[in-house]
């Protein structure tokens, strides 16, 4: 079995994953636009170039998401895509990097658990939780 988190965006996926891929050091496998499907039918016009599907490998881990419509659309909330490492420098840049443009909800610190954790809102309004716990 594999869970995945799949996004929904509004009208920034394409955005979105561009910025993970690089801030992650993943892939993107997939960006596929509403344009030339039988989704294309029913979206707005100006909706048709506006992402369906895309999917980032991270090591082997997959990030999912997709262009919900306009009137679909429902801001993400009640969740946080968690990002493990084991490295604290490396847990500080992915933290500041998603965090240009976004929210802090909690500053990356060291904590009881973790030699850092921090919870941000990034700039496409995905909250994440970066955490690196401390070694055994």
């Amino acid at each position: 079995m594999q869970l995945n988190p799949y996004l929904l965006f509004n009208g920034q996926c394409e955005a979105a994953f561009k910025f993970y891929e690089k801030v992650l050091g993943g892939k993107i496998e997939a960006m596929l636009p509403h344009e030339g499907t039988p989704a294309a039918e029913h979206v707005p016009p100006e909706w048709r170039k506006k992402i369906l599907h895309a999917r980032l490998s991270v090591g082997d881990e997959v990030l999912m998401g997709s262009d919900a419509p306009p009137d679909r659309y429902e801001a993400m909330k009640g969740f946080s895509v968690t990002i493990g490492v084991n490295d604290p420098k490396e847990a500080e840049r992915i933290f500041h990097a998603l965090a240009e443009k976004g929210s802090v909800r909690m500053p990356i610190e060291k904590t009881f658990w973790a030699e850092r954790f921090g919870m941000l809102v990034d700039q496409f309004g995905t909250p994440w939780m970066i955490n690196c716990e401390q070694a055994a």
